[in-house]
């Protein structure tokens, strides 16, 4: 069941999902569009309850059916994992994503043609000795087609590093991570800490337009 998770669709408030985007279905957290007409912009986040540093995340996640109405074409067969997420209570009403890591996941009916992929919401990190403040860096991991079970592991070391597994293989691996200065999202939260360290966070499923399911 859903116990202990908490949803944070954009234009609502925190635990309202008005239109059930979050359920529970044959023992797997999905999310599923069948009470939306359109869209809407309705970007949403499923957080549990608790705050982690150091931690290990393993899940097998599969896209099914079509698109919800409306979503944008890079959302196709498109979710995440989001990593070290701000605390939901300090999301403002109309907030697309966290200040984040999105472990991007996707199929094989998105343009991008790999998966475990990171996006970077209010955040940047150091790939390959080098900071990097590219918005999304692909992995080498090939996508799978709709109704495919796939492996994804997410091993994060506090502030240090993190790696991006997909069926057991490391994909991708970063370190040194930080929030974004310059991000309106992210500036507030520096303010509050004292520095723009991302050491901790909270743990969210996506909602993104095209259904999935994780388990």
């Amino acid at each position: 069941d859903l116990d202990g998770w908490t949803a944070k669709i954009r234009g609502n408030a925190l635990g309202e999902d008005p239109k059930k985007t979050f359920v529970v279905k044959d023992g797997a957290v999905t999310v599923n569009y069948d009470n939306y007409e359109d869209w809407g912009d309705a970007f949403g986040h499923l957080f549990y309850k608790a705050k982690y540093s150091n931690y290990r995340i393993r899940l097998e996640y599969r896209f099914t059916g079509d698109q919800v109405k409306g979503g944008p074409g890079w959302a196709t067969q498109n979710s995440g994992i989001m990593l070290h997420s701000q605390d939901p209570k300090t999301m403002g009403k109309d907030q697309d994503f966290p200040c984040s890591l999105e472990f991007q996941l996707l199929g094989k009916g998105n343009g991008v043609k790999t998966t475990g992929n990171l996006c970077t919401p209010g955040t940047y990190i150091t790939l390959d000795g080098k900071v990097n403040k590219t918005h999304c860096m692909n992995s080498k991991r090939p996508t799978e087609p709709l109704d495919v079970w796939v492996k994804a592991e997410a091993e994060v070391r506090g502030g240090k590093l993190v790696k991006h597994l997909i069926n057991g293989e490391v994909v991708m691996e970063y370190t040194d991570l930080k929030l974004d200065e310059s991000d309106a999202n992210a500036k507030p939260l520096i303010e509050v800490q004292g520095n723009n360290d991302l050491t901790e966070g909270y743990i969210s499923l996506q909602s993104e337009s095209h259904p999935v399911q994780f388990r």
